[in-house]
């Protein structure tokens, strides 16, 4: 059996409750919660004597929390997810939408985060609407998430649309955390590799030339490139570090104009093996925002508009904005998106079957569905293709440097013995 400390709100007293108990799972845990009839909010499994002492102390009266200024200054995407979450769930349970927010607010850590919750949890009890004081801090909710909620206010279904964008953001971070992980392998292998191979070229290289030169050989020219490429690296090492920085600093400065925007987003949907990973990525987002958006019943010009600002793509950007054109002149979406190049054509008749018979938004996402597992089939292939790729590259650069320092090793061999054989004649 394992303790789970938990957040609860008693619908009796009207208030949120916090306290401890022992189940078999997490899952046990809720069911004997809600037994006790409690609203669930928040079940964790307590580790350690510290996580029990903790619960205990939650549980009791008048527990406070100590903010502890320079901690906790910024707000991270998969707390607003979990807010979003926990907000869903206290409106379906029929709990006023100022009582929510203070819930909510108490369950924050302090930081940023709680501060701002507090702020929009007054505005609202002032009589503001919930979207409007969102709107308020767009680094922390986004025109995205404001529009859906206030569809959700004029349609007196916020439960539903908190559902659906917790969901929407749980799918999103959920693809994010599968390609980032996909490239930790390979960029940590990569590093170890640099790593290993400058250290061969700075260190060793350096005491091999020294023994070739109190020999007096004369270096075939491999060699020779070897040293060369060794002096280079361990007298002109920072050059290589200002060059990544310049690269980097260049690609944002170019990245910042809008024509460069354009290219460098255009370059990333043709390159090799990735670029496959991103067009897909950028279609399953444009689809499943779309979806989402018509779903919860913005009107389908803003649903264009409010996706085209939610798209990080320039390239994705424009086709969207070429699409709301011809929506807006009356035309279908079909030749747009087609045109694009972005869209393959089985999304374009998808679309299309969806548009004729009035049911665009279960298209959109049923095809978003679609292209999220082709996303993750995508990183599974570019993962297969790199990991040889890397073998290869590893073992062509210490093949290099193997047989560049072994050459004049035979050739010294070679006159050794033929210095050998003259004598014994």
């Amino acid at each position: 059996m394992a303790t789970f400390t938990y957040k609860a709100f008693d619908k009796k007293a009207n208030k949120e409750v916090s306290a401890s108990l022992e189940a078999g799972s997490q899952l046990e845990a809720v069911a004997a919660i809600k037994k006790q009839g409690l609203l669930p909010i928040e079940v964790k499994e307590a580790k350690g004597k510290a996580a029990k002492a903790a619960a205990s102390f939650k549980s009791g009266a008048g527990s406070k929390q100590i903010n502890i200024p320079g901690f906790g200054g910024g707000v991270k995407p998969a707390q607003v997810t979990l807010f979003t979450r926990q907000l869903s769930t206290l409106q379906d349970a029929g709990l006023p939408i100022v009582q929510s927010l203070q819930i909510l607010t108490d369950m924050q850590r302090p930081g940023k985060f709680k501060e701002t919750i507090s702020r929009v949890t007054e505005e609202v009890q002032g009589g503001s609407m919930l979207s409007e004081a969102m709107a308020r801090h767009p680094k922390i909710w986004d025109k995205l998430y404001t529009n859906l909620v206030k569809a959700g206010e004029t349609a007196g279904a916020l439960d539903t649309i908190l559902r659906r964008l917790a969901e929407f953001r749980e799918k999103a971070e959920k693809l994010k955390k599968k390609v980032i992980g996909a490239l930790i392998y390979p960029v940590a292998v990569l590093s170890i590799a640099v790593i290993i191979l400058s250290f061969i070229m700075i260190v060793i290289v350096p005491k091999f030339e020294l023994i070739f030169r109190e020999l007096g050989i004369t270096l075939p020219g491999l060699t020779e490139f070897l040293i060369t490429f060794s002096r280079f690296m361990a007298d002109w090492w920072w050059t290589a570090v200002l060059g990544i920085i310049f690269i980097t600093m260049a690609l944002k400065a170019i990245g910042r104009t809008e024509k460069g925007s354009a290219i460098l987003d255009r370059i990333a949907l043709i390159l090799p093996v990735l670029g496959n990973v991103t067009k897909k990525g950028a279609v399953a987002r444009f689809t499943r925002t779309l979806g989402t958006l018509v779903t919860s019943g913005v009107g389908f010009l803003d649903a264009l508009e409010i996706t085209r600002n939610a798209t990080p793509n320039v390239v994705v950007q424009n086709a969207i904005m070429a699409v709301r054109d011809s929506v807006k002149e009356g035309e279908t979406i079909n030749d747009p998106l087609r045109r694009s190049g972005i869209f393959d054509d089985i999304v374009v008749n998808m679309i299309k079957v969806g548009e004729e018979t009035g049911e665009l938004d279960k298209m959109l996402i049923k095809i978003a569905d679609n292209y999220d597992e082709e996303v993750d089939a995508a990183v599974a292939a570019m993962m297969a293709l790199m990991e040889p790729a890397l073998i290869v590259f590893m073992g062509g650069a210490v093949g290099f440097i193997v047989i560049a320092l072994f050459l004049p090793l035979i050739k010294i061999i070679e006159s050794l013995g033929g210095g050998g054989g003259g004598g014994g004649g």
